[in-house]
């Protein structure tokens, strides 16, 4: 006969026996019964870690949300300054060229408008845009909604000539208002040096998609060509119209250049280094935004520290 020398104790009440699959005292199975608690503590491990698994995600996306809001406000700082004058093509910083032209009158559509242009002289415009205004801007109150006017999509404020050669603009700020461009100097002696016969606002009309486009996607710093015809136009159906300037030393209402554009192209794009890493930055911080809340609802609370 075998003697087990270690007795079997019941797990269930305590119970001492000598071998044998139930107890003796109790009655359970003994393998049964540990089968019923093996699953109950499965389960309680497995909750205890459900906290601190997010706890290294919740770090890093912390620490990745304030690392790109830094990155993105130093790039927004430094996306819109304007370049020395070293980055740009001087074939493309001549005065505009203006002739006579034989383009007769002529309707179009945009915005569900009706639009008579008459075009007054063939133009062409090179040069450094350093400022804009687009005509769908939220603050515009009278391009859409007062005018009716889908024509006029972009106004750029563009320099040529000595303003880029000699880099005066780089001591400069420009602005443009709903209709208008400013340009101011930080002393006499940078506007002494700066033509303002060497900028011009323009207001720049088209109906055509891939025009507006280009349009749309000159920034601050970019050197641009384009091509069309000063004129003036109106809306035939509320009776809107808007001249044109046919001179640069003309001043104040009216000194505008409104252009139907024809071609437009960007000759050279300024700061694309950081225009790329805003746009990067930007989209990290709004995924970063996005995670928080979820990774902080799914780690409780004393875990976070």
């Amino acid at each position: 006969m075998r003697i087990d020398s270690n007795p079997t104790i019941c797990p269930k009440c305590g119970n001492e026996q000598r071998g044998g699959d139930s107890c003796a005292a109790c009655g359970i199975i003994f393998a049964k019964f540990r089968r019923r608690q093996e699953p109950a503590s499965i389960i309680t491990l497995d909750h205890s870690n459900d906290g601190r698994a997010y706890l290294p995600w919740l770090r890093g996306v912390q620490l990745l949300a304030l690392l790109s809001l830094g990155a993105l406000i130093v790039s927004c700082q430094h996306k819109d300054e304007l370049p020395q004058a070293g980055l740009y093509d001087p074939a493309y910083l001549a005065d505009p060229v203006q002739s006579a032209t034989a383009e007769p009158p002529f309707r179009i559509e945009a915005g569900e408008q009706r639009y008579l242009i008459k075009p007054i002289q063939d133009y062409r415009l090179q040069g450094v845009v350093v400022s804009f205004h687009d005509a769908d801007s939220w603050w515009d109150i009278y391009h859409h909604a007062s005018w009716q006017d889908y024509l006029n999509t972009r106004d750029i404020c563009v320099i040529w000539g000595g303003n880029i050669t000699s880099g005066v603009y780089q001591a400069m700020t420009f602005e443009n208002t709903t209709w208008t461009c400013w340009a101011s100097w930080p002393d006499a002696h940078s506007g002494a040096r700066f033509s303002m016969l060497q900028l011009s606002n323009n207001h720049l009309l088209t109906e055509n998609p891939y025009i507006n486009e280009q349009i749309k996607s000159a920034e601050i710093g970019d050197q641009v060509y384009l091509e069309g015809h000063l004129a003036a136009y109106a809306n035939l159906q509320n009776g809107f119209t808007r001249g044109t300037s046919t001179r640069r030393d003309d001043t104040g209402n009216g000194a505008c250049e409104t252009i139907y554009v024809n071609r437009f192209e960007i000759v050279r794009k300024a700061n694309r280094g950081w225009r790329l890493g805003y746009s990067i930055t930007k989209a990290v911080l709004i995924v970063s935004l996005i995670l928080l809340p979820i990774l902080l609802l799914k780690t409780p609370v004393d875990n976070r520290h």
